[in-house]
């Protein structure tokens, strides 16, 4: 019993440590005005199939190295996850807008 609360405990506080990440995070990539910055840019990709291609070519060059291809999720929640791998895998942010093209088409 006392292991499951632990695992509970260690559970709840790593999704509070992940959503204080990225409520700093989004704070961080707007300007004083209000405006995104220019590192916030989307990919000028001229081509939706263009993109479509580049983000499955980094999803298995960054993400395939340990993860199969998963399940569809909502645009929401995969955005959530890239950012948290982003962090952990080193990911530029032109790779994770690519790759969560990818994962959300």
């Amino acid at each position: 019993m006392k292991t499951i609360l632990r695992i509970a405990l260690a559970t709840s506080l790593s999704v509070l440590a992940l959503a204080s990440f990225l409520s700093a995070a989004e704070r961080s990539g707007k300007t004083e005005s209000g405006k995104e910055s220019a590192t916030n840019a989307v990919v000028q990709v001229s081509n939706a199939d263009e993109m479509r291609l580049q983000g499955e070519q980094r999803f298995h060059a960054n993400c395939g190295r340990c993860h199969a291809a998963p399940q569809k999720f909502p645009p929401r929640m995969m955005k959530t996850v890239l950012r948290h791998m982003r962090v952990r895998a080193t990911i530029t942010d032109q790779d994770m807008r690519l790759v969560l093209f990818y994962m959300t088409q």
